[in-house]
């Protein structure tokens, strides 16, 4: 019979038994609620070993390629290793390079530690270690990229962007844990349109997203909607229409919500223009980053526009108190 091994100890599982039935057994309680595969409360990771297919069904293709699955419903047919989802690992990396994008946004390029591993796209909980404090950040980098490239937004008085923009010198250590994040991009349908859309620096995710979907082959249109209130708050334009230039099948389109746009662009609420824009999107999947309200508002308006629940990704950006 398979065995499963949890927090460094092995437990036996009968015949038919689940891993859930398994566990609870032996007098381990993993978080639960259906029973059924519905709610996911009970989704752990295989670190080892490879899940029953059935146990994977329903769960979205950025967490399935990560090796999750529902307890509840594995019936396993070979010994596995599994574990909850941790903050990660601590690393270590040295600041390459702080360079002003925007009025009130920074890039900050760090050097990727070896073994360090992601999807672009994915995000990493940088710790000043002086005193724990801990923000996430999203990760515009490729992975085949030798930086890891976040982009942040200053925020009055905050904690960890006052210390970014003023302290942190290039040539200095910085610790950070991750990655963590199921926002990224995975090939199942190369020629599957693409909507992107996010405000401010939402975009540093969807820069990894576009840029990892064209260097993987993707043929399907990629539509690349980048809002902010006035025009002095967008960055990467010219990067981004290059980009364009050099893919037929990428559009990008930056908006302001007020005053007069880019040479191209458009003027108009982020919250409902890309639907206003496109129409129909039924087939496509979506990434929508940025402000928790937008996130919100895009995702209730993609779903009515067409898009499947599944092929939705968030990613919310929630800022700590002051």
């Amino acid at each position: 019979m398979p065995t499963i091994t949890f927090e460094g100890k092995d437990y036996a599982c009968r015949e038919g038994e689940s891993v859930l039935e398994c566990l609870e057994r032996h007098g381990v309680l993993l978080p639960s609620s259906c029973r059924a595969g519905a709610c996911k409360t009970c989704m752990v990771r295989a670190l080892a070993g490879t899940p029953p297919k059935e146990a994977q069904q329903g769960l979205k293709d950025t967490l399935v390629v990560q090796n999750y699955f529902l307890a509840c419903i594995a019936k396993p047919t070979e010994d596995l290793t599994i574990g909850l989802a941790k903050e990660g690992e601590l690393y270590r990396a040295q600041v390459l390079e702080k360079r002003m994008l925007a009025p009130n946004i920074l890039r900050l390029r760090l050097e990727k530690p070896d073994g360090f591993r992601y999807w672009a796209g994915q995000f990493i909980n940088l710790v000043r270690e002086e005193d724990g404090l801990v923000r996430s950040y999203s990760l515009a980098s490729l992975p085949e990229e030798p930086f890891l490239e976040l982009h942040i937004k200053r925020i009055p008085h905050g904690r960890m962007t006052g210390w970014l923009f003023a302290d942190v010198q290039e040539g200095d250590a910085l610790a950070f844990r991750g990655p963590a994040g199921d926002s990224f991009y995975v090939q199942h349908d190369p020629e599957q349109p693409l909507l992107l859309a996010g405000t401010g620096t939402g975009l540093a995710p969807l820069y990894g997203i576009a840029r990892a979907a064209l260097a993987q082959g993707h043929t399907g249109p990629i539509h690349l909607f980048h809002g902010s209130l006035v025009r002095e708050g967008l960055y990467y334009v010219e990067e981004l229409r290059a980009l364009a230039a050099q893919h037929a099948q990428f559009h990008y389109y930056p908006v302001v919500l007020q005053g007069t746009p880019p040479e191209g662009g458009l003027v108009g609420d982020m919250k409902s223009l890309p639907v206003e824009r496109l129409g129909d999107l039924t087939g496509y999947r979506a990434y929508l980053c940025g402000d928790p309200e937008l996130v919100e508002a895009l995702r209730r308006a993609v779903f009515l526009a067409g898009v499947g629940m599944n092929d939705i990704y968030t990613d919310p950006f929630v800022f700590a108190p002051a």
